[in-house]
């Protein structure tokens, strides 16, 4: 049976407050010995000539969701993990704002650090999420991810 769908998207940038409270509300937890944590920030890159001033994400969010508790319940199944957290960004983000945080939990480093990988580098290749980048010359491109 599969598991309910979680909600992972958010409008705007993840802002620090978010963050720092999800962390804290693990202290309660003392089954857990490590958290893993990625946050996926906008780089101001130059392109052609052309700086990088925001990214504007969209998704096919019912694919994408269904998608999501699928890689969720794989990365369960291999790894000996209490909580995984995922909150990806829609809307337009800026240079320097957070767009991607993922977050891991197990008793054991090894686990959460490989476990936390393999997810963002999963929610990179399989999720239906796409951005445009965002020029300072208001021109825009759709960006390949790396």
């Amino acid at each position: 049976m599969k598991k309910e769908i979680t909600n992972i998207f958010i409008q705007g940038a993840i802002s620090p407050q978010l963050i720092s409270e999800s962390i804290a509300k693990h202290s309660v937890k003392k089954n857990i010995g490590a958290h893993s944590i990625f946050l996926g920030q906008i780089r101001e890159d130059v392109i052609d000539n052309r700086v990088v001033k925001a990214i504007e994400y969209t998704a096919y969010e019912e694919m994408a969701l269904e998608r999501m508790r699928d890689i969720r319940e794989d990365i369960f199944s291999r790894y000996e993990l209490t909580c995984i957290h995922v909150y990806h960004s829609l809307g337009t983000i800026h240079a320097g704002e957070i767009c991607l945080f993922v977050f891991t939990s197990s008793k054991h480093r090894k686990m959460a650090m490989d476990a936390c990988d393999e997810l963002v580098e999963r929610i990179k290749s399989e999720l239906q999420v796409w951005g445009k980048e965002i020029f300072n010359d208001e021109t825009h491109q759709w960006k390949v991810n790396n």
